[in-house]
């Protein structure tokens, strides 16, 4: 039935924890404190108490991510997540939580996170008859004397039944007996004491001890007994029990007295005498007394025994027996309530601590849960909290001892990564009593920094012909923040080379940051270039910063020196320069011209004689290369001077190159072409080509001369004039008519040529250039006085560029050899007929002076015709057996042979 009962009364409470649930959205405000549990205590471990998903409106599925947990200082219940059901984890005694306490609650604090709630639920822990009653002693031993009247009660100590409620001592039985009854006093106050009636008088003659039994019975079910023995013994006659000067004493306490301090002094007095009236004192009913306090029987003064705490138990009730020498006693109860002192500082526990704290996090997160606890009451335990340290949190009060730290302000892990936050907590009592607890709150990192490099620009600066592959420079840059966010990894985003080039040129390290040349860089094709490089993290998203490298190609001596002039003929060979034989010291000769591909000191040219034919005669200019005479020409020194000149860079070590100078001492042309044409020449079939085109264009020539003669004799034959003969008859061909002047001062060759002489070439060579026919309009030669020589042309001449001459009057060409035209064969017919003309009248001159062919304005007036062949003594006049050159030596009063130095060849030729 009991059983039955508790079941009835169990689903009603579940009915309405049912029908309180409906109510939730109603009272939200206040549900926290208002689900409740009933179970019974000594439920084994992992038996469901409720489903608290369900009595708090929660998913399940939302559960596991809201880490939702029991808070409490010993986990008795916790949480299935998978299902919502609060368990028991441990073994739940009731009487060990609750003693002496009918009521017994357990409150639980649920945690939720995400967002962060709490939730108080009260489990009501009901008791079962897990206890049997016990009596304190075993036996207990009663002096009773023989003069007691029937109805005299003596009182006997109680039994302690730890279970409460039904469960707890219900009542007494005593064995039955003929002089003792049994009856239960302080009822009203809730007290089983039971004491033993006197029913009918004792005689210690006839039966001097009696023996009983009680029974302490509670009302479990099944029921538990508990026995002890009692002892009566009869004594003597006495008539008087001791008095108690009040029935109950109040006394009120300060806890943490020490140990001997005297707490209160009972007095009992008795009216016998003798033996009789001696008053001794005992704990009647002790309990936990007992171990705080001790009481002396003599005296009757109770004094503290161990430190008294009020935590432990605000107050002590006790009875106190005092007895005299008769065996008579009496009872008195003692009160003694604690006062609490402020003895205990408050405590702060975390009951959840966020794991991940990012510095981009908003102010008013929050971060952590705790509690406080104060196990002292009133304004001693009243807590207040504070941070120490100035950090950007703050402390937000919640309910029921809770409070929130949230943050305060802007987190910036690169300046601070973690936070120490201690947390004081202080009570209300006087003195104020404070601990501290100090939480350890690591910052989380987001991509906030961009990489910086170490420097705003980058100058590099790589010798030219460097390895490929080699490293020519590194960047680097840094990252403050954390994992993927401070990675950072390099690449080129722009230069100034071309797009499809750049690769070729150089790369860099994506980790590193080290940039590697990925050819041979040259300073003369490319002196520096610049490249854009980025710097980028890996974060989401990503942040980056650009650097200017700019490369520079220093240079090398590589290359060496290059000479523009002298330089070597179209065979190959060396060309010569002409020297006055008159040039005084100092006289500018000629002008070594070099250059040097590379720059600096590499390129820094001086110019030596490695060899000289004669030393001495020529100086040189260590940085111009000016050839300049060192000293006048003596009567021993070669005509012809052979330097060979060396050009140096300034490069280490240094390069070289060499230049060789044909210096010919001469006053004219025509003394250098007579010792250049005696040399032996190689067969060369393009001069044997030339040779036979010449033939024939002399020919040529001399038919059309002959032509006309003839045409100019028909002519003059039908004039009637006998002064249009006068040149063909003897003596009178240096005449010339009145109307006619012909005139050769000037030159009058309608052509113009250039001559040049290979010093090694082993043959003189004539190519006429251009030929340039003078425009003259038909002349009637019937008219003797229109037979008018045309005004002389002097395009013919060699122009300023074309002279011969030293390096340093001397324009050459862009690879600063001598000119190089070749002649044709009209220049050589222009120089046949130019000797026909001199030699019909001897008095005029080609360019010029007797005998210079017009070469003086070419060569000034050293270069005459003896330094040319003679090609006169191949042109025969018509009618006559003699030569241009018997012709013009006749004029000139010289011997026909010819002469100035070609004397055998004129003669040779004569005899051909």
């Amino acid at each position: 039935m009991g059983n039955r009962a508790k079941q009835r009364r169990s689903g009603t409470r579940r009915r309405r924890q049912v029908l309180f649930l409906f109510l939730l959205p109603l009272f939200c405000g206040a549900l926290s404190e208002q689900i409740r549990y009933s179970i019974p205590e000594e439920m084994a471990k992992g038996s469901v108490v409720g489903n608290l998903a369900e009595d708090l409106g929660l998913r399940v599925r939302d559960l596991m991510n809201r880490n939702l947990r029991v808070s409490a200082e010993k986990q008795y219940f916790t949480i299935n997540t998978e299902n919502g059901n609060l368990l028991v984890s441990d073994r739940i005694d009731r009487e060990s939580l609750c003693p002496q306490n009918p009521l017994c609650i357990v409150p639980l604090e649920i945690v939720a996170e995400n967002p962060l709630n709490v939730f108080h639920i009260n489990v009501m822990i009901e008791d079962i008859n897990d206890n049997p009653p016990n009596f304190p002693q075993n036996s207990i031993v009663l002096q009773i004397n023989e003069l007691a009247i029937p109805g005299t009660r003596f009182g006997l100590e109680s039994a302690i039944d730890a279970d409460v409620g039904p469960n707890s001592l219900q009542s007494y039985q005593l064995s039955s007996n003929e002089h003792f009854s049994l009856m239960m006093k302080d009822k009203t106050e809730g007290k089983n004491a039971p004491a033993l009636v006197l029913e009918k008088p004792l005689d210690r003659e006839q039966q001097s001890s009696h023996l009983l039994v009680l029974t302490a019975v509670d009302g479990g079910d099944p029921v538990r007994t508990g026995t002890t023995q009692i002892s009566i013994q009869v004594t003597d006659a006495n008539d008087n029990p001791p008095v108690f000067s009040q029935d109950v004493y109040k006394v009120s306490l300060r806890e943490n007295l020490p140990p001997g301090t005297s707490v209160l002094k009972v007095t009992a007095t008795d009216k016998d005498e003798g033996i009789n009236a001696e008053i001794t004192y005992s704990f009647k009913t002790l309990r936990d007394a007992g171990n705080v306090f001790m009481l002396d029987h003599q005296s009757g003064e109770i004094k503290s025994k161990d430190p008294i705490d009020f935590e432990t138990s605000s107050s002590y009730t006790m009875n106190i027996e005092a007895k005299d020498g008769g065996g008579m006693a009496s009872e008195c109860k003692i009160i003694l309530e604690i006062l609490d002192e402020n003895d205990n500082a408050p405590e702060v526990v975390f009951t959840s601590v966020s794991s991940s704290i990012t510095e981009d996090a908003e102010p008013g997160t929050a971060i952590a849960l705790f509690k406080t606890y104060d196990k002292d009451s009133g304004e001693n335990g009243q807590v207040t909290c504070f941070i120490k340290e100035k950090v950007p949190f703050r402390i937000q009060s919640s309910a029921n001892n809770y409070y929130k730290l949230v943050t305060d302000g802007v987190l910036d892990r690169e300046q601070t990564p973690e936070y120490n936050v201690t947390i004081t907590a202080t009570d209300k009592g006087k003195p104020p009593l404070s601990s501290s607890t100090t939480i350890t709150l690591r910052i989380g990192d987001v991509n906030d920094n961009a990489p910086v490099f170490q420097q705003s620009a980058y100058l590099v600066h790589v010798p030219e012909n460097n390895p490929p592959g080699a490293s020519i420079a590194q960047v680097s840059a840094s990252d403050p923040d954390l994992g993927p966010n401070g990675h950072v990894s390099y690449s080129i985003v722009a230069s100034d080379l071309e797009p499809r080039a750049l690769s070729s040129y150089v790369s860099v390290s994506a980790q590193s940051g080290v940039v590697f040349a990925q050819r041979a860089f040259d300073h003369e094709q490319l002196r520096a270039f610049e490249l854009t490089l980025q710097a980028r993290d890996q974060g989401s998203p990503a942040l980056s910063a650009n650097v200017s490298v700019r490369v520079l190609v220093g240079d090398r001596n590589d290359n060496a020196p290059r000479v523009l002039y002298p330089a070597l003929g179209p065979d190959g060979s060396a060309l010569f320069d002409t020297v006055p034989r008159a040039a005084q010291p100092g006289y500018l000769v000629t002008k070594v011209v070099a250059v040097d591909a590379d720059s600096g000191h590499n390129a820094w040219l001086s110019y030596h004689v490695l060899q000289a034919s004669e030393p001495g005669l020529f100086s040189l200019g260590l940085r111009t290369g000016e050839v300049r005479t060192a000293r006048a020409l003596g009567d021993r020194d070669a005509a012809r001077q052979r330097l060979l000149v060396a050009v140096r860079d300034g490069g280490q070590p240094p390069l070289s190159a060499t230049a060789t100078l044909l210096l010919v001492f001469a006053d004219s042309l025509q003394e250098v072409l007579p010792d250049l044409s005696d040399r032996p020449a190689p067969p060369d079939p393009q001069a044997e080509l030339q040779f036979y085109l010449v033939v024939a264009l002399a020919l040529i020539s001399v038919l059309f001369l002959l032509a006309v003669i003839l045409a100019v004799a028909l002519r003059l034959r039908r004039s009637s004039s006998p002064a249009a003969w006068g040149c063909f008859q003897p003596g009178l061909c240096s005449k010339t008519g009145p109307g006619v002047s012909i005139k050769y001062d000037e030159g009058t060759l309608p052509y113009s040529y250039n001559l040049y002489v290979a010093s090694d070439s082993q043959q003189t060579r004539f190519n006429l250039v251009s030929m340039t026919p003078e425009t003259v309009p038909p002349q009637d030669l019937s008219n003797e006085a229109s037979l008018v020589q045309a005004p002389p042309n002097t395009d013919w001449r060699f122009s300023q560029a074309q002279r011969p001459g030293t390096s340093g009057s001397q324009n050459g060409d862009e690879t600063g050899t001598w000119p190089n035209n070749q002649f044709d064969t009209e220049m050589l017919q222009a120089m046949i007929l130019a000797s026909a003309s001199e030699a019909a009248d001897g008095s005029s001159t080609l360019g010029g002076g007797a005998g210079t062919m017009g070469l003086s304005a070419r060569y000034g007036p050293q270069f005459t015709l003896q330094h040319v062949p003679d090609y006169r003594q191949n042109v025969y006049i018509p009618g006559s057996n003699a030569t241009l050159t018997n012709a013009a030596g006749k004029r000139d009063g010289k011997a026909p042979a010819g002469g100035n130095g070609n004397k055998k060849k004129s003669g040779k030729k004569e005899k051909k």
